[in-house]
């Protein structure tokens, strides 16, 4: 079965319907499964290369302070221990990956229910051409406007790269320009609205409509 949506152009006019395929946009919408699918993308992010040096890697210390026995003082045996000024660190991070493994079906049902939570709350826009003449902030805001008047921010999807509308939404910190074959869990929960355009509508639904078999298949 699929559900009819409203298309509309670049100036907020509703000029037709497109059919959404129920296997992507009416999927059981899990929240703890793009919970960790989020977590998930967020922790491969990171790059791990967070590192302080231990006893036998900070410089100096290589003289003990002084002598043993005699002094008054507590014994010392070099004035880079980690409990002397510029003295080495103890259990301090070091370089790891902080990879984190999940099933492939997994996140194609985390992706499914997070397209199927922005449709249930009208966050979905449907576009029939997303493009415009010329490469001007104004004009982008003007049609962001249109097209989503409540908006906070905004994520656009993409079927093939357009330089006009990526140099368009530029100074825009608030949308994000994104090829709809790398959609993702992050930012579709991290913008308020999705703009899709009939042709990445097509992208998205020959990537993620299809069971892994069928998709391996073909």
């Amino acid at each position: 079965m699929a559900m009819q949506v409203p298309v509309k152009n670049m100036a907020g006019e509703t000029v037709g319907q497109v059919e959404l395929s129920d296997r992507i946009f009416a999927a059981a919408i899990n929240e703890p499964l793009m919970h960790q699918a989020l977590l998930r993308q967020l922790a491969n992010s990171r790059l791990g290369t967070h590192k302080a040096k231990t006893r036998s890697e900070v410089s100096g210390g290589g003289r003990k302070p002084w002598k043993q026995k005699g002094t008054g003082h507590a014994r010392q045996g070099s004035n880079r221990a980690p409990q002397w000024r510029h003295g080495a660190v103890v259990f301090g991070p070091r370089p790891r990956s902080y990879e984190q493994r999940m099933p492939r079906k997994m996140r194609q049902a985390a992706l499914r229910s997070a397209l199927s939570a922005k449709l249930a709350d009208d966050r979905i826009v449907v576009v029939d051409q997303f493009a415009i003449a010329t490469p001007k902030t104004r004009d982008m805001v003007q049609a962001l406007a249109a097209l989503a008047p409540e908006r906070r921010s905004a994520l656009i999807l993409m079927a093939q790269p357009d330089a006009t509308v990526q140099r368009a939404t530029g100074n825009l910190a608030a949308v994000k320009l994104l090829q709809a074959h790398y959609l993702n869990v992050r930012d579709l929960l991290s913008y308020d609205y999705v703009l899709i355009p009939q042709a990445a509508l097509t992208v998205i639904e020959r990537f993620w409509d299809l069971p892994a078999e069928e998709k391996e298949a073909a």
